[in-house]
């Protein structure tokens, strides 16, 4: 039996909800708190701040598909340098279908995304078990979400670094 699927309904669901939220985005789980594998929607709206985190201790391997819309994901050095980087979205930057639509993030890396289109909605995919005093480790070099002044100059600031020119 099939039990859970991803269509429009569900997306305009979840971006509805993403653009009523004071933080500009919302998810929808798939998974039970029980379930070893973390399975989500992720819709978000320009300008929302993801702090920069790892899944450390435990170690977990999570994946970013790109459903609509177009998302930077970043990782970084220990010292919060720029790692490496991809653009996500169905089409490439030139509006051909020549876009990367899924990356992986290493187990216990450092990384954040950035909405780069007006919104965006993932598919969201974490290994292991989820626990709220283990799931992610915050960056000690990048401010946290509840600082919404410092969050908004260090998002303009990373995207600059990146390349991305908005």
């Amino acid at each position: 039996m099939l039990s859970q699927r991803i269509d429009q309904a569900l997306l305009d669901h979840v971006l509805a909800r993403a653009r009523l939220s004071p933080r500009r985005r919302a998810n929808h789980c798939f998974h039970r708190p029980g379930d070893r594998l973390q399975r989500m929607v992720n819709a978000a709206l320009a300008g929302t701040y993801f702090a920069p985190h790892r899944h450390k201790d435990p170690d977990k391997l999570e994946i970013f598909t790109i459903l609509t819309g177009r998302v930077i994901v970043i990782t970084f050095t220990d010292a919060g340098e720029i790692l490496d980087r991809a653009l996500l979205g169905r089409e490439g930057s030139d509006g051909a279908g020549v876009g990367i639509w899924q990356v992986e993030i290493p187990p216990g890396a450092w990384h954040t995304l950035a909405v780069l289109s007006p919104e965006a909605v993932l598919y969201e995919v974490i290994d292991g078990y989820f626990d709220p005093g283990t799931h992610k480790r915050f960056a000690p070099w990048a401010p946290p979400e509840s600082d919404r002044q410092a969050a908004s100059l260090y998002l303009e600031d990373l995207l600059r670094r990146a390349g991305v020119h908005l």
